[in-house]
């Protein structure tokens, strides 16, 4: 809007009064920034309210922006009932205000948490100034912190601090030249990059519920580092163009979706020598949830619609890229067979690929894919020699793309294909992010919580017997494995655990209110059996103590449980793509998983996690982080650990606490020993792979590629066990790692591109070694005698607080099978109850002493020896079982436990019955004198 119509209105009242009203109502419904960004329609003209960034060269555009007016009022009195309320100063543009500010001083005693303080009690949210949506953000600054607000709504105004981090944790660094948020006002509060923020960062966005839907909306300003991180990046790519590779460790619960969403509708901008540095933008991410998220963030700042894309199936990239999308999201498990439908539509154009959680996005096949057919230089009538090269040229990172790599755990390999290289005195090459948003500052800041805070691991103990008079031998090796999965799995230790976690989530979580009211628990089990078995068993457990909680079960696919096949949904009652939702609702509390929902579930309700299954390194990290989402009322998480020691979860967690440095690059020259390592076994030749690959990459068929590969595993098979063993392992990791090498090595090598696509086939015909199994026999031989799970001492878990070196991709994949070191079972269970049940036993462990004595007491019954005398074995086992009924009735006052598992656990019940069945039967009706098995 121009001087000259402001005068006019001016004279007006009328119209005047009219355009405030307009203008009021639109702020009130839109919010400030949408108001300023897009401007008021008020009849007969549309009202500019703020002029945007010019271009370098437009130089009308420069002019008008220079009309816009930024002012700063202090002591701004802000209240027509309350005259004498005053902020410390406020920031508008063009008269509309955009930011406040609330200052104090630590020289007088007073900082931040003042500020915040007096935001909440002093700053009533229902004067117009402190209206959601009318200001863009309020900030609580001392001269040593700052925070932010985007809502106002009295004592549960949340506030987040907005500082730069200081040694990778809270706070900000000395500054020489002045206070250390003197930042604030000479970088964020300058005329650009406010501006800045109003056009591609500050924005309202609009939540549907699903269910009722209500709406409801959020208004979100970038944090500090979300805001450094874009624009150094765009910086960057500004500066060097396209073919470069950015790796951006963020922390969980660091905004990662608007981060990424943020870089991709401002990288489409980027010009450089009068053009565009990027055609298009691919997102790739392992979460499906996020394309609408990110979708609906960047169409609320492109100036043309229809620019997003979601490319789901076949052909749908090539189509939004051919239709003039800019913006293409797809998720990981999709891309790579979008991509074999691509062609060569794409040659001379330049591209950003931004990956989202890279580590879990970046194959070598599947790079090797992204990039021929991206790069468009694959033609399918070359020569055999030309088609090598390209697909060589193929797994390389492309020249014509640059590639961003957000994830909060990078893995050696994403260290070494995005990270920044940087050379070492002694000639060794490391690798860095680009950017870094650490765990530290994380938690330090409340962004997230510490999962570790509050860790209290579950000792088991057992105590195993032999129940045979013999004393075979067996491999101490896999027997040791074999006991440890037989006594975890155990019906009477598994119940036990599953009461543990219902006591606790009743008397620490429930009782003590967390989160509102409103916590979730996590049981992460070992396998989709345990789940099931937790799951029945938590219920009874639930039902016992007429608890009005549910549980719900999550696992993939169909298993076979007592004879019945099982899928989640089924089990639950609901489809499985409800469970999220569901959970959210009451009376459900309890989560079981087995491998689902222990990555990318992002629940700040999800308060307690149990765990009963081993975790190391990232899936450590991602495991036990589903509980670190922050929300308004949670203070704190708790873990009961049944599977794990307290040592191992810190040095998983301490690799990613601050800056994750690979500590030196992969050496090629590995792939040479694994080379020789195969050819000593003479499993194929020279001949044999160039043949094959000519008849591959000309397109044969089946039937002319499969002799081939079927001579070489007739070879194969022909080799002893050990040489079994070399081949194949120095095969996968030729495969594996030439997969990765291929993207980042400078030069191609033919011969190593034409033995990994023929490996890589001819894996899968090569049957595993078969190696006998000298601990089979074991668990019909054992029982379990005593069990106890015991509470250690809660611990608060501190991480390594310094950066930490992850070392480069193994190479060294060739192995031999171990010899079995044989040895007798009363030795292998002297060693097994020394590591295991080490402790002083009480009577009340002992499982075994607690169920012989049912037996006896059975046999005793005279209707029972009577049936075995006189009548068949079918009337003999109906008076077996009811007199057992009577038997465990009888003990119920010396042992509730086995009464409880006899009345409540339908599979131990069956199996009492027919054990006790089983030893005391005989046809003469003798009374059982204890000389059988138990």
């Amino acid at each position: 809007m121009n001087k000259l119509s402001c005068l006019r209105l001016k004279k007006n009242r009328q119209k005047y009064n009219q355009f405030l009203n307009r203008l009021s109502g639109e702020i009130a419904k839109r919010g400030v920034i949408d108001v300023l960004r897009n401007g008021v329609k008020i009849y007969p003209a549309n009202l500019v309210m703020f002029y945007m960034t010019p271009s370098a060269k437009n130089t009308v555009a420069k002019k008008m922006f220079e009309h816009n007016i930024f002012s700063v009022t202090r002591q701004l009195m802000y209240s027509r009932d309350s005259t004498t309320l005053a902020l410390d100063f406020c920031i508008f543009i063009n008269g509309l205000p955009v930011v406040t500010c609330e200052l104090k001083n630590q020289f007088t005693n007073q900082d931040v948490e003042d500020a915040v303080r007096q935001y909440k009690t002093d700053r009533d949210p229902k004067e117009l100034l402190f209206t959601f949506k009318r200001c863009m953000v309020h900030f609580a600054v001392d001269d040593a912190k700052v925070k932010f607000c985007t809502k106002l709504s009295g004592k549960s105004s949340w506030f987040l601090p907005f500082d730069k981090g200081y040694n990778d944790g809270a706070g900000n660094p000395p500054n020489p030249d002045g206070i250390m948020t003197d930042y604030l006002w000479k970088q964020i509060f300058t005329r650009a990059e406010l501006a800045n923020i109003i056009e591609n960062y500050a924005q309202v966005v609009e939540r549907v519920d699903p269910e009722s839907k209500a709406k409801s909306f959020i208004q979100i300003f970038p944090r500090y580092h979300q805001l450094a991180a874009v624009k150094s990046l765009l910086a960057d790519v500004k500066a060097k163009g396209v073919g470069q590779r950015y790796l951006i460790q963020h922390s969980a619960g660091s905004g990662k979706s608007n981060s990424i969403a943020w870089l991709a509708h401002q990288i489409i901008g980027l010009e450089r020598n009068g053009g565009n540095i990027i055609d298009s933008v691919i997102i790739v991410t392992d979460r499906v949830n996020l394309d609408k998220q990110i979708r609906d963030t960047i169409k609320q700042f492109m100036q043309v619609s229809n620019t997003v894309a979601w490319a789901e199936h076949s052909g749908d990239l090539r189509k939004a890229i051919a239709g003039g999308k800019k913006i293409i999201i797809t998720t990981v498990h999709k891309f790579q067979f979008i991509l074999e439908d691509i062609g060569t539509a794409h040659k001379g154009r330049n591209f950003a690929i931004i990956i989202d959680e890279a580590h879990s996005s970046q194959s070598g096949n599947m790079s090797a894919s992204m990039n021929i057919a991206l790069g468009g230089n694959y033609n399918p009538v070359d020569e055999t020699e030309d088609k090598i090269n390209r697909l060589i040229e193929g797994r390389k990172m492309l020249t014509n793309a640059s590639y961003f790599a957000f994830t909060a755990t990078p893995k050696n390999k994403t260290l070494e294909m995005f990270g920044v290289p940087a050379p070492q005195p002694d000639g060794t090459v490391k690798h860095v992010p680009f950017h870094n948003y650490s765990m530290k500052q994380a938690i330090q800041e409340g962004f997230i919580l510490d999962v570790l805070q509050y860790y209290t691991p579950i000792k088991s103990y057992y105590r195993l017997a032999k129940t045979i008079t013999e004393n075979p031998m067996f491999d101490k090796r896999k027997a040791q494995k074999r006991l440890r999965s037989f006594v975890e799995s155990d019906h009477f230790a598994l119940n036990t655990k599953a009461n543990i976690i219902v006591e606790h989530f009743h008397e620490q979580v429930i009782s003590k209110a967390k989160i509102g009211g409103k916590a979730r628990c996590m049981l992460v089990t070992s396998s989709i059996e345990r789940a099931i078995d937790y799951y029945f068993a938590i219920n009874r457990f639930l039902a016992e103590r007429k608890s009005p909680y549910k549980t719900i079960i999550a696992f993939s696919g169909e298993k076979e449980y007592d004879g019945k096949p099982l899928t989640e949904s089924a089990v639950n009652g609901f489809p499985s793509n409800q469970i999220e939702k569901i959970f959210k609702t009451e009376p459900y509390r309890f989560l079981i998983v087995a491998d689902k929902f222990q990555t990318g579930f992002d629940e700040p309700l999800l308060h307690t996690m149990y765990v009963d299954k081993v975790l190391t390194d990232i899936k450590a990290v991602q495991t036990l982080s589903r509980l670190n989402r922050a929300h308004p009322d949670k203070h704190d998480t708790f873990v009961l650990d049944f599977a794990n020691e307290p040592d191992d979860i810190q040095e998983s967690f301490s690799r990613y606490y601050r800056t994750t440095i690979l500590s030196k690059e992969t050496d090629p020259n590995k792939l040479y020993d694994l080379i020789a390592a195969m050819e000593q076994h003479q499993v194929y030749t020279e001949y044999h792979v160039d043949n094959f690959i000519e008849l591959y990459l000309s397109g044969a068929e089946r039937e002319k590629l499969d002799p081939i590969l079927d001579a070489c595993a007739v070879l194969y098979k022909g080799l002893d066990e050990d040489a079994q063993v070399e081949f194949k392992s120095s095969a996968k990791g030729f495969v594996r790692t030439y997969g990765f090498l291929g993207a980042i090595l400078p030069y191609g090598n033919a011969e190593w591109e034409k033995l990994a696509i023929f490996l890589r086939l001819l894996l899968p015909k090569l049957p595993s070694p078969v190696e006998e199994d000298l601990s089979a026999g074991i668990l019909e031989a054992i029982d379990l005698d005593s069990y106890r799970a015991e509470a250690q001492a809660m611990v608060s878990i501190q991480l390594k607080d310094s950066d930490a070196e992850v070392d480069p991709v193994p190479t060294d994949f060739a192995g031999s099978n171990q010899a079995p070191e044989l040895d007798l079972l009363t030795n292998i269970l002297s060693t097994f109850n020394d590591l295991f049940g080490n402790i002083d036993w009480k009577d009340a462990d002992n499982v075994r002493a607690q169920i012989q004595r049912i037996p006896s007491m059975v046999s005793q019954d005279k209707a029972y020896q009577n049936a075995m005398k006189n009548s068949d074995k079918q009337n003999a086992r109906i008076e077996s079982d009811r007199a057992l009924q009577t038997a465990i009735l009888g003990v119920m006052s010396d042992n509730m436990e086995l009464f409880k598992q006899f009345t409540d656990n339908p599979s131990f019940k069956k199996w009492l019955a027919d054990m006790v069945f089983s030893v005391t039967y005989n046809t003469e009706g003798k009374p059982y004198e204890g000389q059988k098995t138990v």
